[in-house]
């Protein structure tokens, strides 16, 4: 999660849309998303696995192991940090999910648009 108040930004959806700790899936311009709270943090990742480059959840909204704490890859059981994205196991250990810059404004995650300076 990102602090740019000033960065242009596109609204994702509701803070309370999201359980804590918990996962949603999200589309984006065509673009398949995740986001995984944390507290009052909030993660947003491209829904990728590095390893085969599919999908990462079974069923919709399911990205986390069943202690609520590392993002799982159901297909291979590859486990990665919320806050970072590195893989700490399975086939892609070292490893990162694509993660995208967001904040927490208004009660809304909003997705910071990237610099196309």
């Amino acid at each position: 999660m990102t602090n740019n108040a000033h960065a242009p930004a596109t609204p994702l959806c509701h803070l309370d849309q999201l359980p804590d700790p918990g996962s949603k899936g999200l589309m984006h311009e065509g673009q398949a998303l995740f986001a995984v709270r944390q507290g009052q943090q909030v993660f947003v990742y491209e829904n990728r696995c590095p390893h085969r480059g599919i999908p990462l959840e079974w069923t919709p909204d399911s990205f986390l192991d069943h202690s609520g704490r590392l993002i799982q890859c159901a297909t291979h059981g590859a486990l990665f940090l919320p806050e970072t994205g590195e893989c700490v196991a399975g086939p892609c250990s070292g490893q990162f999910l694509r993660q995208l810059p967001c904040r927490i404004n208004g009660g809304q995650v909003w997705l910071i648009e990237a610099n196309t300076d």
